[in-house]
């Protein structure tokens, strides 16, 4: 495996630590580069907590790849607010906020969680609201160099996006309706296997079309080697489909060392974080 590609999720991963000293840790544990799900509490933070982000980051030395926009609160089962009427604005603001991080710290890919089903309002209608706020992300997103990613996800029944063809299809109609080209599939090896898809099928189906790749093993959403997710086939198939991107560590720790399956990766620092 590359290391110098890996990113790690410090949303996920750290979580003993403060978020704010997490890219730190990262460092410290022989990283370069980290990912975030939305770090704040609202879609519009305010300028001190996205200062304090930054500097966090930029302290650590480490890069900032990808970032997710505000999708509600996630404890509380939401899973995005684009599709949603009465949070459409909170994420559109949020994109602005997005954007400005991300051009300081070099980030490529902002993650919109397309939302749940809401009762009482028509899929035709939410599909369409989740493609203009979209079209306005990647817009944005554009500007900077940067796509915007469509994940499927597991464990949420509400939520309408579960194979990589759905997320596929979503950023298809982007295209067609708004012509803007970088709508992509985040294809998490862990949802994906979950809900079913074959894998294999999609790293060489959608090729052109992933923009970013999470793991984690499956059953448990643990390190690699934890559960039954063929890691060396599925990253050789990207290899081979000449995947030029970054790869995310998107798993739960569940050993003392959560990165002793890299192979030639260093032992984490004792450094007293």
């Amino acid at each position: 495996m590359d290391t110098h590609r890996l990113t790690v999720n410090c949303s996920i991963l750290f979580t003993d630590l403060p978020l704010l000293r997490r890219p730190q840790a990262a460092r410290d544990a022989g990283f370069g580069a980290v990912e975030f799900w939305w770090p704040f509490d609202s879609g519009v933070p305010s300028e001190k907590d996205v200062t304090a982000f930054v500097t966090a980051i930029d302290d650590a030395g480490v890069r900032l790849t990808h970032l997710n926009l505000a999708g509600g609160d996630l404890a509380a089962g939401h899973r995005g607010l684009l599709s949603h009427p009465q949070t459409s604005r909170e994420f559109t603001d949020s994109v602005d906020v997005a954007i400005g991080i991300g051009g300081q710290l070099g980030t490529v890919g902002f993650n919109a969680l397309y939302g749940n089903r809401l009762d009482g309002l028509a899929v035709d209608v939410q599909d369409e609201l989740a493609s203009a706020n979209l079209a306005v992300a990647a817009r944005a997103a554009a500007s900077i160099g940067a796509d915007i990613l469509i994940e499927p996800i597991s464990g949420i029944p509400a939520y309408p996006l579960t194979h990589a063809a759905d997320a596929i299809a979503v950023g298809e109609r982007v295209r067609r309706d708004h012509h803007v080209d970088n709508v992509k599939l985040l294809a998490d090896l862990y949802h994906l296997t979950v809900n079913g898809d074959d894998v294999e099928c999609v790293l060489v189906g959608f090729a052109d079309r992933i923009g970013h790749v999470q793991i984690a093993d499956a059953p448990g959403r643990g390190e690699p080697g934890t559960g039954t997710l063929d890691l060396a086939a599925h990253l050789a198939t990207l290899d081979a489909q000449r995947y030029p991107g970054w790869i995310s560590l998107e798993h739960h720790a569940t050993r003392p060392d959560p990165f002793d399956w890299i192979p030639g990766f260093p032992a984490p620092s004792s450094t007293d974080h």
